[in-house]
């Protein structure tokens, strides 16, 4: 039954012009015009959730009429719902209360402001420091934080949403920890008890607080600080401790602290006198590289990717100083074998042939440089002398054959049984004679006839045998003939996975070899006590 009466059917009916409708025909029609209302309104509903509205207006009751190809609505364009009034002695019949316009009012009445198009307007914020006062800026008064009990009331003017910065607020505890770290980071005049601070920020919980304030202290000191290498180590310490903190996510501060870790790695001068050992903080620093990636790899991809072409383009740039190509190379080696061997020792070859006029001492006078250009050959030297160990290293123990899978000498068969165990006299004693089967080669390299070696003991034991039926002998047939072929199929699996994993060890066997003998045409004998003895005399 439907909700619309067949009374409301007859007077649209009537409405319309027709006035001979039986009471059956709008009988009838009322469910047609429910469904179709409903489906109306359905389909408004959903213009008004796609338009971000809660109030359902006119306008989407005319799109949805357009989404069903039918004539919308004429003289509904009101913005607002639409008002309805409760006839007089009727309880369930509402009307719309439509207002006789006048059109002299029409006409008369003043046009409409015209709609502003979008457009883009500029202005200054500040000119050397001084805010002008225009309406596009906010008073200073607004900006700056007002006193207790005072509140700014705006004056006339365009209506300005001002959010005031927000203040992090830190216990007396927390900022007393943070100077004291602070002065004994910038005193250096108290190594132990420094020593015992970066203890106390790797353990301490708590301190989450307080790191973005060390991440800003840290890369003012750097940046200000690039002359002063004691200075430069400290902050790195305290780096390190941040980073072993378990109770610290110092993730977000990722982005603030690897440039001043890159800096302290490949700047082009750490410190300002002759005597400071600026190699150790670059190593030092090298190591601390290679534990951020090691750490926070994963959960960013681009970290290393970034931070390994950072390096190599600091390497094989010719314009920077041999520092940095030692920086360059340190941080490299840090980061693992296979990016040394992918990174450096393909650039190996060209590089050594530029660095070698700075290692002449007839050419290169400058005793400074010689040292320096002496110190990059020994980087390039260890790291090609680690990765070519490691090489040599990944080799795995071939696994033992089974004792009947034969090997193909040179024209020989050599047969890989082991020898038989030999039993010792007491056990040979207190045990019964058994028979044992052994697979001996046969002349094609397969196994033999199954041999029986002699029972131990006596010469000629006592036996009892007992004549076997017809369908156990049957059975007995059966099974070795069953068993000789699941034999047979797991030699071949296992002879196809032997095989796969010797040709995989033969070419690394080739790739290391090659790598070697260019390390030794580059090196010559330098690099020979990286290569342990039982590589070096398979190699040899």
């Amino acid at each position: 039954m439907s909700i619309v009466p067949k009374e409301t059917i007859e007077v649209i009916a009537q409405s319309i012009g027709i006035t001979n409708l039986s009471p059956e025909a709008a009988l009838m029609l009322a469910p047609d015009v429910e469904y179709r209302v409903r489906e109306i309104m359905q389909e408004a509903i959903k213009c008004m959730r796609h338009s971000k509205r809660t109030t359902l207006t006119a306008s989407d009751v005319d799109g949805a009429l357009n989404l069903r190809n039918l004539e919308p609505i004429y003289g509904f364009a009101s913005g607002g719902p639409i008002r309805f009034r409760k006839a007089i002695g009727h309880r369930d019949l509402f009307y719309t209360d439509d207002r006789e316009v006048d059109f002299k009012d029409v006409i008369e009445a003043p046009l409409p402001k015209a709609p502003l198009d979008t457009e883009i307007v500029c202005h200054w914020l500040a000119i050397e420091g001084v805010q002008p006062a225009i309406p596009e800026n906010a008073p200073l008064e607004v900006i700056r934080a007002p006193a207790d009990n005072q509140i700014y009331h705006q004056k006339d003017g365009p209506l300005i949403d001002i959010r005031l910065p927000v203040k992090h607020v830190l216990s007396k505890e927390l900022q007393l920890y943070f100077q004291k770290i602070a002065e004994l980071t910038m005193s250096k005049s108290n190594p132990s008890l420094f020593k015992e601070a970066l203890v106390s920020l790797a353990s301490d919980s708590g301190l989450h607080p307080l790191v973005p304030y060390f991440t800003n202290f840290i890369a003012d000191e750097v940046s200000r600080g690039l002359n002063d290498f004691l200075l430069l180590f400290n902050l790195m310490h305290v780096v390190r401790s941040l980073l072993q903190n378990p109770h610290i996510h110092i993730e977000p501060y990722l982005h603030q602290l690897m440039p001043s870790v890159v800096t302290c790695l490949v700047s082009r001068k750490l410190g300002n006198r002759f005597s400071d050992n600026h190699w150790d903080l670059r190593d030092f620093t090298a190591n601390l590289v290679a534990l951020i990636c090691k750490r926070f790899g994963n959960t960013y991809i681009t970290l290393q990717s970034r931070l390994t072409k950072t390096l190599v383009n600091a390497l094989l740039d010719p314009k920077k100083a041999l520092t940095q190509h030692y920086g360059a190379i340190q941080g490299l080696a840090a980061l693992g074998h296979n990016v040394v061997r992918l990174l450096v020792l393909s650039n190996l070859e060209p590089y050594l042939s530029l660095l070698e006029p700075e290692l002449d001492a007839e050419k290169q006078k400058n005793q400074m440089k010689s040292y320096e250009a002496w110190r990059v050959y020994g980087a390039l030297l260890r790291a090609a002398g680690l990765c070519i160990h490691d090489r040599l290293k990944i080799f795995p123990n071939l696994p033992s054959p089974l004792p009947s899978f034969p090997h193909k000498g040179k024209g020989k068969l050599i047969n890989t049984e082991p020898h038989k165990r030999k039993l010792s006299v007491d056990s040979s004693e207190n045990r019964s004679p058994q028979k044992r089967l052994i697979a001996t080669d046969g002349p094609n390299g397969g196994p033999s006839p199954m041999q029986v070696d002699k029972p131990m003991g006596d010469n000629n034991p006592p036996q009892t045998f007992v004549q076997p039926s017809s369908s156990e002998q049957a059975s007995d047939g059966k099974e070795p003939e069953s068993r000789n072929a699941k034999e047979k199929e797991g030699s071949h699996s296992r002879a196809i996975t032997r095989k796969a994993i010797l040709d995989q060890i033969w070419k690394d066997d080739l790739d290391s070899g090659r790598l070697l003998v260019k390390l030794h045409q580059l090196y010559g004998d330098r690099i020979l006590p990286f290569i342990p003895s039982t590589e070096m005399s398979l190699f040899l």
